[in-house]
């Protein structure tokens, strides 16, 4: 299944509470599993969906910002270099 990085602008997302963090996740997770990275102003999720149009659409069903979504070409895993 292809895989997705998705963008989320969340201005102040490194300064979110554990409880308003767990609260966007569990929102999201309630659409579909996910992997999520915060830095100080964006979340990144990586998402396995069939297209980006899903990926669109479980933005919008979660009410989450889906600013850039980029499909995966490959991974690069530095244990088999």
């Amino acid at each position: 299944m292809p895989e997705y990085v998705i963008e989320r602008e969340v201005p102040g997302a490194g300064n979110l509470t554990e409880d308003e963090i767990r609260e966007v996740s569990l929102r999201s997770l309630a659409v579909l599993k996910e992997v999520s990275y915060v830095t100080d102003e964006k979340i990144y999720c990586v998402y396995f969906a069939n297209d980006e149009e899903k990926v669109r659409e479980h933005a919008r069903r979660a009410g989450l910002p889906a600013n850039r979504v980029s499909a995966v070409r490959r991974l690069l895993n530095p244990e088999k270099i």
